[in-house]
């Protein structure tokens, strides 16, 4: 004989009227939830944003009409219609609440006029680099010199402090934006950002200019590309200088680990940047690069990024000097987001190359600046890691020794290349 349970007792009419209206407040609070669960669970699998978007529509009235449809039993006024109404209010909520926030385009920069010594070359990478270029001024040198600016994605403005003297020099000097920024090629694949990419282009570049061997002057980030330079294309490396470099290997130094550019903001700065992390869509754009990062770049598209990314960096352009320093000068060359991003990542993804990078001799100078965010343990690896390198260490000078200490930036510069003993003793 089989065993039956009594049933449940019924629940008080005033007990189904408080778990309904629970019922129906958490409906109402679950529903923008899911739909943003379900737009970035959607990621995973397209990167298609109206596709996303449908997605999270989707979940969204599943949830509505589920828990809406048990909440109205509750309250004793069930039924399909009252159902339906809710579900069809709260994905106009849910609309609303996204074409507000998510779907809200953020500021964009107006273009600004090229400057008329900016040209540009079509390399057979596919990227259309823009650059600037000093011609050697007498009898030229064989070996032009490049310099590669930092981030990544963050270019300077011009021929940098002491180019112009090199080229007085009898050096051909070259500046360029990295592709992804400046005024160089955006990528409509953000997934294209990578190290090997950047190396591709540096050496098309020195293909493009008919040199067999460059001189490279990385600052920054530039100083870890000029690494990947050297041990990819060793033989055409002439001499290199890192200035204030960034990590050698990605992986050891991942994210802020070789120093935080950000640790010195006044409490007014610091207020700043946390308005401009708080866009929800940019907010919504973080997140995606996580799990799909052309689904990132399809909501968010390079201009909105590049502006909030420049706003960033003029709120910041003074807080790596040292205390006293002067303040720099802005320029409107924009930044690349993506670029950025997606080539620190790829970076910190990488292989150890201190290994290969030992057997390499290349004479180097590497320079630190006294006021440096970057930890000194990173700056000196690269004198450990090449063994034809020398460091100098620069008094009262940041990040930027170019900016705080032009004079003898530019003196270091031109007596290392020239082969003249050192303003400053090296170790």
């Amino acid at each position: 004989m089989a065993l039956r349970l009594p049933p449940l007792p019924a629940l008080p009419p005033l007990a189904r009227r408080i778990f309904g209206g629970v019922l129906l407040v958490v409906t109402v609070a679950l529903t923008p939830v899911t739909a943003t669960a379900g737009f970035f669970a959607a990621a995973f699998a397209t990167a298609n944003v109206p596709l996303l978007a449908l997605c999270g529509l989707v979940v969204a009235a599943g949830t509505a009409a589920a828990l809406g449809r048990g909440a109205f039993a509750l309250l004793g006024k069930g039924g399909l219609r009252a159902t339906c109404v809710l579900t069809g209010v709260l994905l106009l909520g849910v609309c609303a609440l996204a074409a507000g926030t998510v779907f809200r385009p953020m500021p964009t920069s107006a273009s600004a006029p090229v400057p008329a010594d900016v040209r540009f070359w079509n390399l057979p990478t596919g990227s259309r680099i823009a650059y600037v270029h000093a011609p050697a001024v007498g009898t030229p040198r064989p070996t032009p010199v490049v310099f590669l600016h930092g981030g990544p994605g963050t270019p300077s403005e011009g021929i940098p402090t002491g180019g112009r003297e090199l080229a007085a020099d009898g050096f051909d000097v070259y500046a360029y934006d990295q592709v992804g920024a400046g005024r160089s090629t955006r990528l409509s694949d953000v997934t294209g950002y990578t190290v090997a990419r950047q190396v591709a282009d540096l050496d098309a570049i020195r293909r493009t200019i008919g040199a067999d061997r460059i001189i490279v002057v990385g600052q920054s980030w530039g100083g870890s590309l000029a690494a990947q330079y050297l041990l990819a294309h060793g033989t055409h490396v002439a001499k290199a200088v890192f200035t204030s470099p960034g990590a050698l290997w990605g992986h050891e130094f991942p994210g802020s680990a070789a120093g935080d550019p950000w640790d010195h903001l006044t409490p007014a700065q610091r207020a700043a940047r946390d308005r401009l992390d708080s866009k929800p869509r940019l907010i919504a754009a973080s997140l995606l690069l996580q799990i799909n990062a052309r689904a990132a770049h399809a909501l968010v598209g390079d201009g909105e990024l590049d502006h909030w990314m420049h706003e960033v960096a003029l709120l910041g352009k003074d807080t790596t000097s040292c205390a006293d320093a002067a303040a720099s000068e802005a320029h409107a060359n924009p930044q690349g987001f993506y670029s950025n991003q997606m080539t620190v990542k790829d970076f910190e993804q990488l292989p150890d190359p201190r290994p290969r990078l030992r057997a390499i001799r290349v004479p180097s100078l590497v320079m630190r600046g006294s006021c440096d965010f970057i930890k000194p343990a990173v700056t000196e690896e690269y004198r450990q890691t090449l063994p034809d390198s020398r460091i100098v260490h620069v008094k009262d000078a940041g990040h930027a020794i170019s900016h705080d200490q032009p004079a003898l930036y530019t003196a270091l510069l031109r007596s290392f290349l020239l082969d003249r003993p050192l303003p400053t003793p090296a170790s």
